[in-house]
C-alpha cells in the first residue's frame, strides 16, 4: 500500500515546524515557493507527497515494535515446527486448529490477571495452561510435561517475516528500536538470538507486570527510554494495540500483515486511511519512508 499519513494537531504541527526550522531547514528549502517564507506553515503542504514522513518523525527518537505477528510469523512458524515435531513424537492432530486456538486463548487469560482473578504470571505460564485445555479438547493424550514444555518454548523461536531483519537494521541506523511485547524478557531474548533481531533494548510484559493494552506498558517503556510519549512510535499490525498506544500519546504506524492469521482470515479489520500516523506494507517500506 502507499504510505499514508494523518494530519497532526495544530499545536503538534507548530512544534514540529519550529523544530524543523531549527534542525532540518533543508526540508523547508524543498518546499519554498511563492506562497511565503519559512514563517508560513502553508509551505509544508508541498512536502506531503514525498517528505511528510520526515515531518512526522522529526520529533521521534525511538520505535517500539509489537512482536508476535508484526515482526515474526507466529502462525506459520508454529505450524511448521509442530508438524515435524508431532511426527517425531508420534502425536497426530489438527495443528493449524491447535495453533489458532492457542493464539486466541491468551488474551482471555491475560484478562484474568487484570481483574485480579489470579496472580501475575508470564506468558509461558499462560500458554502452558491454555495448551492443556486445548490438548483435552483435541483429544491429545500423549502430551506429558516434557512435550508441553517443548511446545511452549516454540514461541521463543519464531521466524521473522521476510522484510523484518533488513528493515530493522535500516531503522536502527537512525532510531533506538526495541520490542514492546506481551512476551517476557527471557522469551524475547531467545527469540532475538534465534531470529537475529537487532534490538537496542527489550521490553517484555514482566518488566511492568502488565500486559498490553494496559497503559503501564506503553508509558513504562517510554519512560525507561528517557523519552516523552510523542517521541516514541509504536509499530504494530494490530489496530487495537495502536489505538491504546495513541491514547497514551505515542505516535503510531500500522504494518499490514494479511497472512498473520492465515490466508483469507481477518481478526482485526484493516484500518481506514488516516487512523494512524503511518500505514505501510512492511518494515522495509517503513525504513524507506523514513529515509533510513
Amino acid at each position: 500500500m502507499p504510505v499514508r499519513y494523518c494530519q497532526a494537531g495544530w499545536f503538534q504541527f507548530q512544534l514540529l515546524y519550529a523544530r524543523i526550522v531549527r534542525e532540518q531547514p533543508d526540508l523547508l528549502d524543498q518546499a519554498n515557493d511563492t506562497r511565503g517564507s519559512r514563517k508560513c506553515p502553508l509551505i509544508l503542504l508541498d512536502l506531503q507527497a514525498h517528505n511528510i514522513g520526515a515531518l512526522i518523525m522529526i520529533a521521534v527518537r525511538a520505535l517500539l515494535f509489537d512482536t508476535f505477528g508484526t515482526v515474526v510469523d507466529w502462525r506459520g512458524g508454529l505450524i511448521s515446527r509442530l508438524e515435524v515435531w508431532g511426527k517425531s513424537r508420534r502425536i497426530a492432530t489438527d495443528w493449524p486448529r491447535l495453533v489458532d486456538g492457542w493464539r486466541m486463548a491468551y488474551p482471555p487469560s491475560m484478562q484474568c490477571l487484570r481483574t485480579g482473578e489470579r496472580d501475575w504470571a508470564v506468558l509461558d505460564v499462560l500458554q502452558r495452561e491454555s495448551l492443556q485445555v486445548l490438548a483435552t479438547e483435541l483429544g491429545i493424550k500423549e502430551l506429558d510435561d516434557s512435550a508441553a514444555d517443548e511446545m511452549v518454548h516454540m514461541w521463543h523461536e519464531l521466524p521473522p517475516w521476510p522484510d523484518s531483519i533488513a528493515g530493522l537494521h535500516r531503522l536502527r541506523a537512525r532510531y533506538v528500536i526495541a520490542p514492546l511485547s506481551n512476551g517476557h524478557v527471557a522469551l524475547l531474548v531467545r527469540m532475538a538470538k534465534a531470529a537475529g533481531l537487532p534490538w537496542d533494548a527489550i521490553f517484555g510484559a514482566d518488566v511492568f507486570r502488565h500486559y498490553k493494552p494496559d497503559p503501564e506498558t506503553y508509558l513504562g517503556a517510554t519512560a525507561l527510554l528517557g523519552c516523552q510519549p510523542h517521541e516514541v512510535m509504536l509499530v504494530a499490525s494490530h489496530p487495537s494495540d495502536l489505538d491504546a498506544a495513541a491514547q497514551c500519546g505515542l505516535r503510531t504506524c500500522f504494518v499490514s500483515r494479511p497472512l498473520e492469521y492465515g490466508a483469507g482470515r481477518v481478526v482485526e479489520a484493516t484500518p481506514e486511511a488516516g487512523r494512524f500516523d503511518l500505514m505501510v506494507d512492511g518494515l522495509d517500506e517503513l525504513a524507506t519512508s523514513l529515509g533510513c
